[in-house]
């Protein structure tokens, strides 16, 4: 492994923020093109297929993302000085999601040149993870579909997520009546703001998952006023909401915006949430190995991936976004094996 561990320093030292992923596209495509696999691109998505590709066979895609977050507050290192101590490989994006990335490439590597897979198998190194981009993996679906199964690499500490939760998020608008702070006059928006917000901090969604839990609702950004001494006419607030599979994006806006006097505009409600049934193959074939199963409370690829999908990586969740990001260089040569025991003679019909 130690090429795909060089290979993971050196997209580190290659600075990825979303939508400028550029450098790190063509990291790869070198480290294809060395390896004598043809390859095509799209923007800054990269993606090859298995040497003896046969049509009517099922299609496994694994599929990371190469786009990074910017570095947290805090950093006590160069973040794109990727440094090994103590068996740590310390560097922004080797954990989220550097170590899968590097990991799936190994193992679409192995099986590159079999001649007798049971599976078509592509390999897709996709952009804009971060921040949900439609420039990223969902921009080429149509270009590698059909597929019957995807691998999503994100760090899971190797166990499945077979769930995950969807993401909305939601602007939202309080509306008051401007008046001079010294005077009793005006209806302050602030105020009015601030019992919407109550109301979503108490409330409960009826139906809870067993995987997913609750649907959470977090208020995380909030603006108001102009002056000290004008009362606001207007108070904006974003609401981050993650669903379970009981609700959909577009049913849990409609709840919401019947709960509060503000305006509420969803940004989007492509971001739904997924899952996988316990009974498909590859879960039991990970339970065989001994994993074990969980449902996500972070959105990745697999919300905008129509087909069946598992989530499962190398590195840990609560790495991520973090100053002195780290991966375990043995949490990737562990995650070669547990890949591969993953897809060894998969049938999927």
């Amino acid at each position: 492994m130690n090429e795909y561990i060089q290979l993971l320093q050196k997209l580190i030292s290659t600075q990825s923020f979303s939508g400028e992923e550029e450098n790190a596209a063509q990291v790869i495509q070198k480290f294809l093109n060395a390896k004598s696999i043809s390859f095509h691109e799209k923007g800054n998505n990269t993606w090859a297929k298995n040497k003896f590709w046969k049509e009517g066979l099922p299609v496994v895609l694994l599929n990371s993302h190469i786009d990074t977050v910017k570095p947290a507050r805090g950093y006590t290192r160069d973040p794109f000085q990727p440094t090994i101590e103590d068996g740590k490989l310390y560097g922004l994006g080797s954990n989220d999601a550097g170590g899968a990335l590097v990991s799936l490439l190994s193992v679409f590597v192995y099986f590159y040149e079999q001649e007798k897979l049971p599976f078509n198998l592509i390999f897709a190194a996709s952009s804009e993870e971060e921040i949900s981009g439609t420039n990223g993996i969902e921009s080429i679906l149509s270009e590698i579909e059909p597929v019957d199964l995807a691998i999503v690499g994100e760090p899971t500490l190797m166990q499945m997520a077979i769930a995950e939760k969807g993401l909305m998020v939601l602007d939202c608008t309080a509306y008051g009546k401007s008046g001079h702070a010294a005077r009793n006059e005006g209806i302050n928006a602030i105020y009015k703001a601030i019992g919407d917000i109550e109301i979503l901090r108490n409330y409960k969604f009826e139906k809870s998952s067993d995987l997913l839990g609750e649907v959470k609702m977090t208020v995380s950004m909030i603006n108001a006023g102009t002056q000290h001494n004008v009362v606001p006419d207007t108070c904006s607030f974003v609401v981050d909401v993650r669903t379970n599979e009981y609700y959909s994006n577009e049913k849990a806006c409609q709840i919401i915006s019947e709960l509060i006097e503000s305006e509420v505009e969803p940004r989007s409600f492509r971001l739904n949430s997924s899952g996988i049934p316990v009974s498909h193959p590859i879960v039991q074939r990970g339970l065989r190995l001994g994993l074990t199963c969980y449902g996500s409370p972070t959105t990745s690829d697999q919300a905008v991936m129509p087909y069946m999908s598992i989530k499962i990586g190398p590195g840990d969740s609560a790495r991520s976004h973090t100053a002195d990001e780290f991966i375990y260089v043995r949490e990737i040569e562990e995650a070669f094996g547990i890949y591969t025991g993953l897809l060894e003679n998969l049938r999927l019909k």
